[in-house]
């Protein structure tokens, strides 16, 4: 499988290519390096966002639009990103983006029908000093090269959406850094998902790795319409000291036509554990791997597909405690003792 300038398949590319592949498509890329067992799949690069973009400003300005407004306007926020992402939506690709994401696709499914997750990539998500998780779209359980093409045309879109504008211009980020990569990758069959923390995100504990399960697709747990497994393990002993077992009444499950729906989860798996005692062990194997290959805390995506393998969908930094323990304690001084000086002098 050949990269050409607009396509990068996953073995091709590591965290240092997140400028052109963004954070997602970089983090597969890293993931797949170190031995991790991710679902295959391709990037669409940056280039080909900027060359889809650079047709649509022939006819108005977007990222000059966006760089004028306040991130307190939104009501300007508002109607410029109706506008923009309209435009995004309905535009046509340009030629020769187009074949090189429709020669990807064939060359990645062949004679398969396969279904696909067409996710967002931003250059701007998953860095290490703040989290952009959540404010670009993913599309999942998509058929066919022609739906590929559209929802790779959202993803784009979506980089203009409300919340995205709103956070880049709040937190005063150049517009022209901004960019926009799309991850294709084979969709997971999902017997269960979720997540999992390599330290408390209660309380910080590294020794810990924490893992919130579900039946069925990751959706449902993501967008907070099931209350999950939850589990707190240790690194080293693998001893579970935390086992809360919930009632998971739906799940997210593969659409006949494409997309994703909702059913009731069958009666006699609402309250039983969506994970194995064995499938949790090897959840805090893999998520120690990750945190060691990347020298610091992750917050990783995971499923368990139907043959009982697990995959990672994406691991990205803990932000919340890293932030914290960044944070002084107190102000430097010459004499690293002196603030115990203090308290136990206090105490005579």
């Amino acid at each position: 499988m050949r990269s050409s300038e607009s396509i990068s398949w996953f073995a091709d590319v590591t965290l240092n290519d997140r400028p052109a592949v963004g954070g997602k498509g970089g983090s597969l890329g890293e993931l797949a390096h170190a031995g991790i067992a991710v679902p295959p799949g391709f990037v669409i690069r940056t280039t080909g966002f900027e060359r889809f973009i650079a047709a649509l400003e022939e006819d108005g300005p977007i990222r000059a639009g966006v760089a004028e407004l306040e991130g307190h306007d939104l009501n300007g926020i508002t109607a410029l990103s109706e506008n923009l992402r309209a435009r995004l939506e309905q535009a046509p690709l340009p030629d020769s983006v187009h074949r090189e994401i429709v020669g990807a696709h064939t060359e990645f499914c062949g004679e398969n029908n396969w279904p696909l997750a067409v996710r967002s990539s931003a250059t701007t998500e998953d860095a290490e000093d703040r989290s952009f998780a959540g404010l670009q779209d993913t599309f999942l359980w998509v058929m066919g090269a022609e739906a590929v093409l559209h929802r790779v045309r959202s993803c784009w879109a979506s980089l203009y959406s409300v919340r995205s504008i709103a956070y880049r211009r709040r937190h005063r980020i150049p517009e022209n850094t901004v960019a926009m990569a799309v991850v294709v990758q084979r969709m997971v069959d999902a017997r269960s998902a979720g997540v999992m923390f390599t330290r408390s995100p209660l309380t910080g504990d590294r020794s810990v790795v924490t893992i919130e399960a579900t039946w069925g697709l990751g959706s449902a747990l993501v967008s907070g319409e099931v209350t999950p497994d939850r589990f707190a393990i240790s690194k080293i002993t693998g001893e579970i000291s935390v086992r809360q077992i919930s009632d998971k009444h739906i799940q997210h499950v593969p659409a006949a036509r494409g997309g994703t729906r909702e059913v009731d989860t069958p009666e006699n798996l609402r309250r039983e554990s969506s994970v194995s005692d064995q499938e949790l062990a090897a959840l805090k194997d893999i998520a120690r791997k990750v945190e060691r290959h990347y020298g610091r805390p992750q917050d990783i995506e995971w499923a368990i597909d139907r043959s009982g393998e697990i995959l990672v969908l994406q691991s990205r930094p803990e932000t919340v405690w890293s932030a914290r323990d960044q944070t002084p304690v107190a102000k430097p001084t010459e004499n690293p003792l002196l603030h115990l000086m203090n308290i136990f002098g206090g105490r005579r």
